[in-house]
Order: structure tokens, then C-alpha cells, then sequence
């Protein structure tokens, strides 16, 4: 949700900084400080501003008092930091104190607050930071600190008098700005009853304003306040008819996304312009799987912005859903190239060049395929070891095995976790090859080697099952089962051996339906189900649910499975349609082979 998208940051105490000690005054800026220097810190030590620019900017902050930098000042201020740096946090920080109060200056106020919150002290941070408000009244910053500590105590009198300050004190065009920033506070307050209160309270004299009733619906809604928080959101619209935060808020506490798009759909034909409610629409649409609806709301956005990078990858993400490869190279091609001509580090085209990949290797071009690999950016390691990975199985596809497993041991993988991967990889190729033998017996050795890893048992159990083992498969499938309660893979893949082999059926469908159950929409464990429904004798059910599981997925082998089905219905001349698909789909498909061999079917 975007509704506070324009409010302050909270403001957090910086890290350490220096002595906090006075800076030496420049020239012809008169007696406003007394020179007395900071022992250099860590900070200073690396490339970090030092004492004197800190303290140089400091006194165009605040007002400083007149301090004369005597020895026994310099040594007491020395003294704390080294205790402080020795973990002596209470001596530094109780001398600090006493040093602020007798000469006044607000810096050595804050470096006890700074101290107070390295050690976790918030009553004694809150003491220091009441210090420096009461020695710099005119800092903001101060006043921020103080209140980022005031709304977590149990009374927030005095908070609410400093932000009712502070709304009166700023000018009309910035009270906007100071209520979001209050409202943020307060969702930090213990008691959100008094928090609200609080604010009402405060927003009282500003009830014209569409921002105040912005606040109070996020703060009701944040309440479970739904009533309050809709009555409010409301108002703010009717005050700022044409606001995109007071739309974007109120569609969220209507916490109907039907509702939500049609209020969506009507504020942007009035507002064609309205960007962030026209990308809130697009998302959600997304969301509620109306593709075409989101389509046309990121290609309006384009027409706006025709080199958004997030539009682009957004639309290039919906057309490979929709089966539109051609766009989806269109729009990933000029997100990639619009990312290659920023400056920025921070925005990688690496995402879009593995998309770019897929692309290529699913139309059978896998040099294309692997020229998009070779640009991914190291400086991305989740996607660069991905890429490298998926160039041994581009090389192996490519009929090179040995040359592919070679550019898999040649990848350096330190993490257990990655070596791991790497294993299952070479697992998956020599799987792939025919080479079932081999790699069970690497799986093997790597489950030992690496027995934490849930992906590799689970790849190692699939294995033994080629080996006729199923014994071992069903010990490592259960471990997987154990380890990650959640894993439908697993729950799946023994309820399919066992409905495959014809043994302890009614356990194979509860298993399987135990994995539907958490992965509702997924056709492989669709197709599952159909088999088992297949194997208990329930051909109705079969044939329905392996329809639905072959309309979500063209796989073969669901296409295999669900012509079996209609061969034994009778419906034979629909089941050669099928297997001839399945052949077209996958020409070497064993399941295919070995099912007409044993219906004595042929194509």
C-alpha cells in the first residue's frame, strides 16, 4: 500500500560519532563556540566524518554556549570515551551527563544519549535526550529523538503537547507532511487506544484538511478500527476528490478487492493520469488472475513512461503467462537494455537476461540462450550461480555431458547449501542422459556429505526410485517429510510411487491429497491424483480431474495418463489423439512406451 508513501522517516539516532567536543570557531565566526578538539574516532579512522565536521555542522544547527576548553574538561570527556570503548557504559555515560548539564552543550547531551542507546538503555537515552531539547529548544532533531522515545512510555502527555507545537508551528503547506510523520510515531505507542485519542485530539483545529482524515483512517485501520477507518478515508476523498493517496488509502480499508477495482476503474476515468493508482490497479488485477485487465493498465502505464523499467518487466512477466513469447522478448529486450544504459549498480538487468534465456532455450536456441546467460552480473550471486548452473544443463542439452559436468566442478561453491546444488545439477544431467546408475550413486555419497539438505534427499530419493529402490526412496522422501512438514514435492512424489507400483492405495491418495491441499492449482499433483483415482477404480473422478490437471499443463505425461483412462472408458479413438500429442511432445518418453507397450496400443 502506497497511502504513506509521502510521509517523514522516523529519524534514528547515527551511529557513533565523536567526542562530541567543540570545534576550534573559523574565523570571523566569532565566540560562538570555544575551540576544543575530539580525539579522532573509528569513524574518522574510516573515511567517516570526523569530529570537526560534525562539530563545524552542529553550529549552524544549534545555538552553542561559550565553553573554554580547559584541561580537566578535555581529560574528563577523554576519560568517558575510553571507558565507553572499554564497555564501561554507565561511568561514560553518568560523566557525560554531568559534563553536558555544567557546560551546557547540547552535543555532549546527545553523545549520552548515544551512549545510553549502544547499551540498550532506553530509560537513561530518554533522560540524556530531555537534556538536549532543554539545552538546544530550537533543534528539530532533538525533537525527533524525543519523541521516537516519548510514545513508547505509558504517558504520552508530553508528546502530544510537542506535536501539537509542531502542527501549529509549521507552515500550511507543510502540515500535511508533520501529521503523517506524527501518525507514524504513534504507531509505535504502546496503548493504541490513547494513541488515536492523542491524535484526534491534535487534528481537532485541522478537520478541513484531507490529510488529517488520511492519518486518522490509517491510524483506525491499523486499530482494526474498519468502521472509523472507512469513514474517514471517505471523508478525505470527498475533500481532495482527485487524490491518488486518499483512493489508494481508501481502497485499502475496504479490504474487498472487487470493491477495491471498481473504485479503481472509476477514480482513473475521471484521472486517466493517476500513475500510482493505475499501477495499484494493475497489481491488484494481477492479484485476482484478470491478466487482460492488468495488461492493458501496465501498457497504458508504458505509453506514459515508455522506459519504466518495472512496466516493462511487468508486461514481459505477463506475456510469457499468456503464452506470448514474441512480447515477452520485446518488452524483456528493452527492460535489459534500459537497465544496461543506467549508471545505477543497484538496478541489474540479471532478472530480465535469465527470462531472456528461458525464452530462447524453450524455441530450441540454445546458443541464443546461453549468450543471455554469459551477461548475468556476478555482482548478483543468487541469479550469477543460477546462470552458471543452468549453462551446464544449455551444454549437456547441447550433447556435451562431459563438458557440462566440467563446468560444474569448475564452479567455486563455499556455501554447503550451493555445493549441494551443484551436486543435484550434475545429478539431474546424468539423470537426463540415462545415466540413472551414476547418479544415484553420487546422490548417495552427497546425502552423506551434506545431510541437511532437503532438496538434495528429495532429489536422491527420486533416484533410488529409478534403481528400484523404493525402500531407500520411501526412508529419504519421509526425512524430506520430517524436516519440512510443508514440502507437497514429497508428499506427492511417494503417493505417486505407491499408486504407480499398485500397493497401499488409500495411503497414496491420502498422501497426494495432503499435497493438493497445499498446492491446490499445481497440475503435476493433479495428474497424481487422477492416478490414484485411476488405480482405486474411480474412472469418473480420474477423467475429471486428469482433464482439468491436462487443460492447466500440455504435459505428456499427464496426457499419457488421462488417455490410459479413456482407453479403458472405451474412448479409444481420443486416447490415440492423446498419446500422439504426448509422442509430438516428448518423442522418447518412457511412460508413453512402456504404456502402449503393456495396452498393446499402437500409434
Amino acid at each position: 500500500m502506497h497511502a504513506l508513501k509521502y510521509a517523514l522517516a522516523i529519524v534514528t539516532l547515527s551511529a557513533l560519532l565523536s567526542a562530541c567536543a567543540v570545534a576550534p570557531p573559523k574565523q570571523g565566526e566569532g565566540d560562538t563556540a570555544a575551540p576544543f578538539a575530539a580525539p579522532s574516532t573509528d569513524a574518522e579512522a574510516a573515511g567517516e566524518p570526523g569530529a570537526d565536521a560534525i562539530a563545524a555542522t552542529l553550529q549552524h544547527e544549534e545555538k552553542l554556549p561559550a565553553v573554554e576548553l580547559t584541561s580537566d574538561l578535555f581529560y574528563k570527556i577523554t576519560k568517558a570515551e575510553l571507558d565507553f570503548k572499554r564497555g564501561q557504559w554507565q561511568s561514560a555515560y553518568v560523566s557525560m551527563m554531568v559534563l553536558a548539564q555544567q557546560t551546557r552543550d547540547p552535543r555532549l547531551a546527545r553523545r549520552s544519549a548515544e551512549m545510553a542507546l549502544a547499551a540498550k538503555q532506553g530509560n537513561e537515552a530518554l533522560a540524556a535526550i530531555r537534556l538536549w531539547r532543554e539545552l538546544a529548544p530550537d533543534s528539530d532533531e532533538a525533537v525527533q529523538y524525543f519523541l521516537g522515545f516519548s510514545v513508547l512510555g505509558d504517558d504520552l502527555t508530553e508528546s502530544e503537547q510537542v506535536f501539537a507545537q509542531r502542527l501549529n508551528g509549521a507552515p500550511a503547506e507543510a502540515r500535511g507532511l508533520v501529521m503523517f510523520q506524527m501518525q507514524q510515531y504513534l504507531l509505535r505507542a504502546k496503548d493504541k487506544a490513547a494513541a488515536f485519542a492523542l491524535m484526534e485530539r491534535v487534528l481537532k483545529p485541522y478537520n478541513t484538511m484531507m490529510e488529517s482524515h488520511l492519518v486518522l483512517a490509517q491510524a483506525a485501520y491499523a486499530a482494526d478500527n474498519r468502521d472509523r477507518a472507512l469513514a474517514e478515508a471517505r471523508r478525505a476523498l470527498e475533500l481532495k476528490p482527485d487524490s491518488e493517496l486518499a483512493v489508494l488509502t481508501l481502497a485499502q480499508v475496504l479490504g474487498d478487492g472487487d470493491a477495491a477495482s471498481q473504485l479503481f476503474a472509476g477514480f482513473l476515468k475521471k484521472n486517466p493520469g493517476a500513475r500510482e493508482v493505475r499501477s495499484a490497479y494493475a497489481r491488484l488485477s494481477v492479484e485476482q488472475k484478470r491478466y487482460d485487465v492488468a495488461r492493458a493498465q501496465f501498457e497504458q502505464m508504458l505509453k506514459d513512461e515508455p522506459d519504466n523499467p518495472g512496466t516493462l518487466y511487468a508486461l514481459g512477466i505477463m506475456s510469457i503467462q499468456a503464452g506470448d513469447q514474441n512480447g515477452a522478448e520485446t518488452y524483456l529486450r528493452r527492460f535489459v537494455a534500459v537497465l544496461g544504459e543506467s549508471d545505477d549498480p543497484e538496478r541489474d538487468p540479471s532478472k530480465g537476461l535469465m527470462l531472456l534465456a528461458q525464452i530462447a532455450e524453450e524455441r530450441g536456441d540454445f546458443d541464443g540462450a546461453l549468450a543471455w546467460l554469459d551477461k548475468v552480473s556476478a555482482d548478483e550471486p543468487r541469479l550469477y550461480m543460477t546462470s552458471r548452473l543452468k549453462r551446464a544443463h544449455l551444454v549437456a542439452k547441447k550433447g556435451d555431458l562431459e563438458r557440462a559436468r566440467t563446468m560444474l566442478h569448475e564452479i567455486a561453491a563455499v556455501d554447503p547449501a550451493e555445493q549441494a546444488e551443484v551436486v543435484q545439477t550434475e545429478g539431474q544431467l546424468l539423470r537426463d542422459a540415462g545415466r540413472g546408475a551414476e547418479a544415484y550413486t553420487l546422490l548417495a555419497d552427497a546425502v552423506q556429505r551434506f545431510p541437511d539438505s532437503p532438496d538434495l534427499l528429495y532429489d536422491f530419493a527420486l533416484a533410488a526410485e529409478k534403481q528400484n529402490k523404493p525402500e531407500e526412496m520411501e526412508a529419504a522422501l519421509r526425512k524430506v517429510m520430517a524436516a519440512v512438514p510443508d514440502n507437497h514435492h514429497a508428499y506427492n512424489a511417494l503417493g505417486y510411487s505407491l499408486a504407480e507400483r499398485g500397493v497401499r492405495l488409500d495411503e497414496a491418495y491420502a498422501l497426494i491429497d495432503k499435497a493438493l491441499k497445499m498446492a491446490p492449482n499445481d497440475p503435476y499433483i493433479m495428474d497424481s491424483m487422477g492416478w490414484v483415482q485411476f488405480r482405486l477404480g474411480r474412472l469418473d473422478e480420474a477423467e475429471a480431474t486428469l482433464r482439468k490437471a491436462y487443460g492447466l499443463r500440455n504435459d505428456a505425461e499427464i496426457a499419457v495418463h488421462l488417455g490410459e483412462v479413456l482407453w479403458q472408458r472405451g474412448k479409444r479413438d481420443e486416447a490415440l489423439t492423446l498419446w500422439r500429442e504426448a509422442r509430438a511432445k516428448d518423442p522418447k518418453s518412457d511412460v508413453l512406451r512402456d504404456t502402449l507397450a503393456r495396452l498393446n496400443a499402437s500409434l
